[in-house]
C-alpha cells in the first residue's frame, strides 16, 4: 500500500484479477478501475487480426490478448484486447511484458469504455511510442489507425470503413490487415 493509504497500480491489478466476473474484462486507466462485459463481436474483430497477424508471422511470434501492459502516465495498467509484441521482447522483473516492446495495439470499442480507447489510453499508446495503435469500433463499423508517434502524439491518423483494407506494410507491421468479415453492432 502507497504512504498515502491508497492501493499502488500492481495491488489494484491484483485485486481486479481476483474480482473480475467471467466474460468481463477489467483494466486500470489513468488510476481509475474500468470493467466492461465482452461481447461476441468484440471477440470476433480480435481473432480475425489475430489470425491475419500469425498468418503473417507465424504461431511463435509473441501476441498477447487482455495481458496487462503498463504504460506511461499516473496509474495506467491496461489490459489491450490484442497487442504484438518484437521479436526479442522479454517480461520485466515482475513478469510483465514492457510497453517499449511492443509493436501494434488493437483495441475493440465497446460503449462504456470508448471514451478510453479514444483518449487516455491513445494518448498513453502515443507516449509510450507504441507504433502503431489500432481502434476498431463495430458501433460505426469504423477503423481508426494511428502511426508515426512523436512528443506524445499519433502524427499520422487515418479513418477507413470496415470492408477496407488497412495497408500497414509501410510500418513495423508489414501487412494489410483485411477488414470485410468484421462484424457490426
Amino acid at each position: 500500500m502507497a504512504d498515502d493509504g491508497y492501493l499502488d497500480v500492481d495491488e489494484m491489478f491484483e485485486l481486479l484479477c481476483r474480482i473480475t466476473p467471467e466474460g468481463y474484462k477489467s483494466e486500470i486507466v489513468d488510476g481509475a478501475i474500468h470493467m466492461v462485459r465482452q461481447r461476441d463481436e468484440h471477440w470476433d474483430i480480435i481473432a480475425n487480426v489475430l489470425e491475419q497477424l500469425r498468418e503473417r508471422f507465424g504461431r511463435s511470434t509473441r501476441i498477447s490478448h487482455d495481458v496487462r501492459l503498463d504504460l506511461p502516465g499516473f496509474a495506467n495498467a491496461f489490459s489491450p484486447d490484442l497487442y504484438k509484441l518484437t521479436a526479442d521482447a522479454e517480461p520485466d522483473a515482475q513478469g510483465n511484458w514492457r510497453y517499449q516492446d511492443v509493436e501494434f495495439v488493437l483495441e475493440v470499442i465497446s460503449r462504456g469504455t470508448a471514451d478510453n480507447d479514444y483518449g487516455k489510453k491513445k494518448d498513453a499508446y502515443a507516449a509510450g511510442g507504441i507504433p502503431v495503435y489500432l481502434i476498431a469500433d463495430p458501433y460505426t463499423a469504423l477503423c481508426h489507425l494511428h502511426t508515426l508517434p512523436k512528443n506524445g502524439e499519433y502524427r499520422y491518423r487515418r479513418t477507413l470503413d470496415f470492408g477496407d483494407p488497412i495497408d500497414l506494410t509501410n510500418t513495423v507491421v508489414g501487412l494489410t490487415i483485411t477488414t470485410d468479415e468484421f462484424p457490426r453492432d
